[in-house]
């Protein structure tokens, strides 16, 4: 629903919002809640807020109190609608009876009986099936059970002072609507139970010190950037389709908040929550927060990969492995099938390697983690400030009791079966990326025993290209499955309130959606390559499959690629593509199998009523989705930053794509939601903050075991004959004996090369075939893992340190924000005590009055006494 226009009824719009939340949630709790089955609305079939259906424009400006029939008002055109109950109206049981005789399943076993007669040659009475006869009394029992439950619940409405009319005359077929008006008088009792406050007058003071000086600077420089929104003026209500008059707040939001061309623009967010309420507003608002606190780190991770454009010319490892005259010759990437080759033909992958491994990466990674801490905390001044705004510093979300008494030996069975079901679900997950591993190992044998020169030309990229992609669209459909999976489980367990069920459903989708995501990656980045053995001895899985091997550069340049078309197809495919085309099917399909042409349709719109309109719109699932895959795209951005730096840019990108396509869904493509109060964005600051200390981890392991950084600074600071990078190459390639194949493995054209091949090399430290212990691990490979383990808990100490001081640095409360509350303290306290001297004086003025009158007559009384005295 929109605001109201009730200004000249002295009660803020924002204020009857808050009425009707509360006013609500009491009818809701009078009636039991499975009279929820009867009302048909957005989410679900409880008898929560979402029994109700607001609606988006109330007060056209083309409805007339004189015209009652197409407008939002009761039939007497003097009451205006504030909410619509939508349910389903089922055919009287008579009339139910008569048409489902001349059905088409009916007809076939009229038809089947009367062939049986004919057969029989009896002439027997036809009679009705008495196993239909015995649903159809079923279900006139249920449709007569749903109708009292109904009745009574609308009876329920009555007595708390609301006024309903009902509308079962629509033109849309088997549906009902149920109108209901709040008076005035029901309002300011639901205002006097919540304790709202009166709109203040703003004092405007001068600007004295030199912080409020520079934000004022700031915001006269950036105004081109603000919408032409003023949140707190009036706004008049006009309907969806006519989005020409400059007053309505729909279209408003239309205009300056769900159109792309106003992306580079701030988000008025102040009217989102007056017309979605808070909950919605601050999504949109840490959406806001987050998209702008990328742009510094997409500036900086630009300039980290420039910077490896720029210096790829000068590494001289990749140099060394350019360089022919080396004539290095690498040992087979494969047994029997693939033969020996030049480390030379590596020079490509090498070259693009550095563009992710160089040292400018460590620098971004520390920048990333202290980039998180700054956003957490910039977000919380936000929404401190937003608290402020909205009134919602005191507020407190109020939990529904038990609605089913349940011990924990009840619960029990619940919590093992999800315990067990996740369990199974992760372990599905790690089998489906395992047989995309068999899947990488038998592709690249297969293409190198291929006889196109075509396939055998660029082998490597052909298959981690496909294996990414396989991968991501695995990924994209065990989310939609385990998204279910997780609110069977969390409905399995019968939480205690809502907030109790929304919370665990959360970390449940969470969780599986999680791991689903980063299994892959996880792989390539710690796992890939470690696993291997060395020529002679390598590990074997599932009969003659051996591990698979990073390439000489690393497997640095996968993880790309997997981060790179993950992330990207997510966004693409399954954030962007399927808001866009799920909803365009779905009225395509609807389109189709209406038997009415375009001309008829429009027709039909037309002549709809609003809530009608409103009706047709797609529901409203919550938030939770939305939420959700910003917080996977979070933990693409600062989990593995190291490994590519370019993460923070595409996910700037489609944050502000992101952005114009909520506002234009929630705007025109779904049914407005309940307005809801929420103080924080609950469980999902948790999760973020979570997020942001494993980021510290993962980018110290990636940095110290996937990427070059350690081996290089090792080989240059303590092997180098004179400390430059020469020679490393060959410093991190072990000697093997080709007499040392074990049988069946070796390779099939030995004089691939044109010559005899009797010693290849491979990437590993270990002791050459001629000494005293041969292929053993040498003294180098453990001084390189000494230096990384030490790497990793340097880094991760150093850079907590950092975090944690940057926390204690920026208060959590702006400071205007605080004195400004301190003053409203002070205001009050003084309120009281001016109010409590009041009553002290009036106290001591009503006793001085009334002693006055005890001694005067207490003196006459004297004065009698003694006069009658001298008078004896």
């Amino acid at each position: 629903m929109q605001d109201l226009d009730i200004g000249d009824q002295g009660l803020h719009p924002e204020s009857y919002i808050k009425l009707k939340k509360n006013k609500i949630n009491t009818f809701c709790k009078c009636f039991p809640q499975e009279i929820g089955n009867d009302y048909i609305h957005i989410n679900d079939n409880t008898l929560s807020l979402s029994c109700f259906q607001p609606m988006k424009n109330l007060y056209g400006d083309d409805v007339s109190p004189l015209y009652p029939q197409p407008g939002p008002y009761f039939a007497d055109g003097r009451r205006r609608v504030d909410y619509v109950l939508a349910y389903q109206i089922q055919k009287p049981s008579g009339d139910r009876r008569r048409s489902s005789k001349f059905g088409e399943n009916n007809f076939i076993r009229r038809l089947r009986r009367s062939l049986s007669m004919r057969s029989s040659r009896a002439p027997l009475q036809p009679k009705e099936d008495p196993e239909i006869a015995a649903q159809e009394q079923r279900a006139d029992y249920h449709e007569d059970d749903k109708r009292f439950r109904r009745e009574e619940f609308e009876e329920n409405l009555l007595e708390t002072g609301l006024e309903l009319e009902k509308d079962e005359g629509c033109k849309i077929p088997g549906i009902g609507f149920l109108k209901i008006h709040a008076p005035w008088n029901v309002l300011c009792r639901e205002a006097e139970f919540m304790k709202l406050k009166m709109p203040t007058k703003k004092v405007r003071t001068t600007i004295k010190r030199l912080s409020s000086k520079i934000r004022l600077f700031i915001h006269k420089v950036t105004a081109p950037l603000h919408p032409k929104v003023d949140a707190n003026r009036p706004q008049s209500m006009i309907c969806l389709s006519d989005l020409s008059s400059s007053s309505s707040s729909l279209q408003l939001l239309y205009q300056e908040w769900a159109s792309y061309s106003v992306f580079y623009k701030y988000q008025p967010i102040g009217l989102i929550r007056k017309y979605f309420g808070e909950k919605v507003g601050l999504y949109f608002a840490w959406l806001g927060v987050y998209t702008q606190m990328l742009i510094p780190a997409a500036i900086v991770g630009v300039i980290v990969f420039l910077y490896g454009c720029a210096t790829v010319d000068d590494n001289i490892p990749s140099m060394e492995i350019c360089d022919p005259r080396n004539n290095i010759t690498m040992c087979p990437l494969c047994d029997h099938a693939c033969s020996y080759w030049k480390l030379v033909t590596a020079c490509g992958t090498a070259r693009a390697s550095h563009l992710f491994d160089n040292p400018a990466t460590v620098f971004f990674s520390i920048f990333m983690a202290l980039w998180a801490v700054l956003f957490m905390e910039h977000w919380k001044r936000r929404q401190m400030r937003l608290n402020y705004i909205w009134d919602l510093t005191g507020f407190g979300e109020e939990e529904e009791g038990e609605k089913v008494k349940l011990t924990c030996t009840d619960r029990m069975p619940a919590y093992l079966t999800t315990l067990v079901t996740m369990c199974f679900l992760i372990a599905v997950t790690f089998a489906i990326v395992f047989g995309v591993i068999l899947y990488r190992i038998s592709i690249k044998a297969a293409l190198h025993i291929s006889s196109y020169p075509a396939a055998r030309s660029n082998i490597r990229a052909t298959v981690k290209t496909t294996a990414a992609i396989i991968n991501l669209i695995i990924i994209i459909v065990l989310d939609e499955i385990y998204g279910a999976i997780a609110r069977w489980l969390t409905t399995l367990e019968v939480p205690k309130t809502d907030k109790s069920f929304e919370e665990r459903l959360i970390f449940k989708t969470f969780i599986l959606k999680f791991v689903n995501a980063f299994t892959p990656i996880v792989y390539l980045a710690f796992f890939r390559g470690r696993l291997v053995g060395r020529p002679g001895k390598y590990l074997y899985v599932v009969g003659s499959y051996r591990m698979e091997e990073c390439a000489h550069a690393g497997c640095l340049m996968e993880l790309c690629i997997q981060l790179c078309i993950t992330m990207l197809g997510k966004q693409l495919i399954q954030n962007n593509l399927f808001e866009i085309g799920i909803p365009k099917l779905k009225k395509l399909l609807r389109r189709r199998k209406s038997e009415l042409d375009s001309k008829q349709e429009e027709e039909l719109n037309n002549s709809l009523q609003r809530h009608e309109k409103d009706h047709l719109l797609g529901p409203f699932v919550g938030l939770s989705p939305e939420y959700m895959e910003m917080i996977i795209q979070f933990g693409m951005v600062t989990l593995f930053v190291a490994s590519f730096p370019l993460a923070p840019l595409f996910a700037l990108l489609n944050n502000i794509i992101e952005i114009r396509l909520d506002a234009k869904k929630f705007v025109m493509e779904l049914r407005r939601p309940i307005a809801a109060k929420a103080k924080d964005i609950g469980i999902w600051y948790n999760l973020l903050r979570g997020l942001s200390k494993v980021a510290v981890i993962v980018n110290a392991f990636v940095i110290s075991f996937t990427s070059d950084f350690i081996p290089r600074l090792v080989y240059q600071y303590m092997y180098s004959p004179d400390g430059t990078m020469h020679g490393f190459i060959d410093h991190t390639l072990s000697s093997f004996n080709v007499s040392d194949f074990q049988p069946g493995t070796a390779p099939q054209q030995p004089m691939n090369l044109g010559h005899k091949v009797e010693t290849c090399r491979y990437k590993d430290y270990r002791e050459p075939p001629w000494s005293n212990t041969p292929y053993e691990l040498s003294k180098e490979f453990w001084a390189i893992l000494a230096a990384r383990l030490a790497f990793v808990i340097v880094f991760q100490n150093v850079v907590m340190l950092m975090s944690d001081f940057v926390d204690w640095l920026i208060p959590d409360i702006p400071k205007d924000i605080s004195l400004q509350i301190h003053k409203e303290k002070i205001l009050m306290v003084e309120l009281f005590m001016k109010e409590e001297q009041g009553k002290r004086l009036a106290a001591r003025d009503n006793h001085h009055r009334d002693t006055h009158r005890f001694v005067l007559p207490l003196v006459s009384l004297h004065l009698l006494h003694f006069e009658c005295e001298h008078t004896a």
